[in-house]
């Protein structure tokens, strides 16, 4: 390594961004195209960034294989921030296997969390579980283990663990303060925001309250009969009936929750389920056949008896009845972000299937949330997924700025 390339590194590890590319700015050897890569990536300029690590790892030699595998690991770390998860994972998992026949662990493992963060997206929990549980994270920088804390904490809230997403996060703040990066000690606060802040909204004989985290996961520990209007399913005693595919179903089931211990009229349950104006004769026709639909579906759980008026919901054995809904309210595309907001990553034609809307109503739903910044988006033409960000962002090692002077 000749002294301006070292002193480039040197200064882009101490966050002196331009100082580096004043340095390497007008080199096109392999190690310069990778240094001004990556001061790109932390000037925010991801595109760009791209381009220069990926003409990095095309200019190393054949006997540079870990530069290259390192270029590689940082290529896909764009991708990743960029959520850009149609980038081939198997190159990642080709440069990890080269680093770790290297000898060097510490970007192995930086690799392992890297494919574990995109599995954490894509809603393959317990992938992504295993793949963490393989690596140690006792020997790595405090950076990369305040990194390994955020994803095993963003785990474990998809899983509405709430203790262990807590451990994660006291863990993963130790680290940060040990690493002395700023913007790494903020996304460890920000996660730690997010588990605090109300997860869900409960309706229960009537009166509303916000839940926290580890609220919902008592309730859904409980054996209260929880319809669950965030991942449109009915729960209880750990067991799950999922409507996501049959929205009258789930209507019904709710109308019938929110209005216990009470009886739901013939007409409320009309106007919810069909959006008819009056529950005339070929109405209640469809309404008992979709309501016998749902006592074959929710059998073992809860019964649905008729009244005078309407049905009653009588969950078995002596039972509490709760509907859990997001936080906000629902609002406008209130159904879409329901079923958004289970975690996974959603395909539009698979939304549309599960609403009974039309493909072009649906994507027109999407695109308005993802304008108000309520969804996003990875993936395109028919790979495209949608989410809503429900857990913490991850840090990128790339991406942040190093370490305080002195540090």
């Amino acid at each position: 390594m000749d002294s301006m390339i070292a002193a480039a590194a040197r200064a882009l590890a101490t966050g002196d961004l331009l100082g580096a590319l004043k340095r390497v700015a007008l080199r096109e050897d392999a190690p310069a195209l990778a240094l001004r890569g990556i001061a790109m990536a932390q000037l925010g300029d991801l595109s760009r960034a791209k381009e220069l690590l990926k003409a990095a790892a095309h200019a190393f030699g054949p006997r540079e294989a870990v530069a290259r595998a390192r270029c590689i690991v940082a290529e896909a770390e764009i991708a990743l921030v960029s959520r850009d998860l149609g980038w081939q994972p198997r190159a990642l998992a080709a440069a990890r296997a080269t680093l770790q026949a290297h000898g060097d662990a510490m970007n192995t493992a930086h690799a392992g969390h890297l494919e574990a963060r995109r599995l954490l997206l894509l809603g393959r929990l317990d992938e992504a579980s295993k793949l963490l549980s393989a690596l140690d994270p006792a020997p790595l920088p405090p950076a990369l283990r305040a990194a390994h804390d955020l994803t095993l904490a963003g785990i474990a809230m998809r899983r509405l663990h709430a203790a262990a997403a807590a451990d994660a996060l006291a863990r993963g703040r130790r680290a940060a303060l040990e690493a002395r990066i700023p913007a790494l000690a903020a996304e460890v606060d920000a996660a730690a925001r997010v588990l605090a802040a109300p997860a869900a909204r409960m309706t229960a004989r009537g009166e509303q309250r916000l839940l926290q985290l580890g609220e919902v996961e008592s309730l859904l520990a409980s054996d209260t009969v929880v319809v669950d209007a965030c991942a449109y399913a009915v729960r209880v005693d750990g067991a799950v009936v999922a409507l996501a595919g049959r929205p009258v179903l789930f209507t019904l089931a709710r109308v019938l929750a929110e209005c216990w211990p009470g009886d739901a009229t013939r007409h409320v349950l009309v106007s919810a389920a069909f959006r008819g104006k009056e529950a005339d004769e070929s109405y209640r026709a469809r309404l008992r056949v979709e309501l016998g639909r749902l006592r074959s579906a929710i059998a073992g759980m809860a019964e649905i008896n008729a009244t005078k008026d309407g049905f009653v919901l009588a969950p078995c054995g002596d039972r509490e009845v709760a509907v859990l809904a997001p936080p906000g309210g629902e609002g406008e595309h209130g159904a879409l972000r329901a079923l958004l907001s289970d975690g996974e990553a959603w395909s539009s034609s698979a939304l549309s299937i599960a609403l009974g809307s039309s493909p072009r109503t649906v994507q027109r739903a999407l695109e308005s949330l993802a304008a108000a910044g309520k969804v996003h988006s990875f993936g395109r033409g028919p790979a495209r997924r949608w989410t809503i960000p429900s857990v913490p962002g991850f840090p990128s090692t790339l991406l942040l700025p190093g370490a305080l002077p002195g540090g």
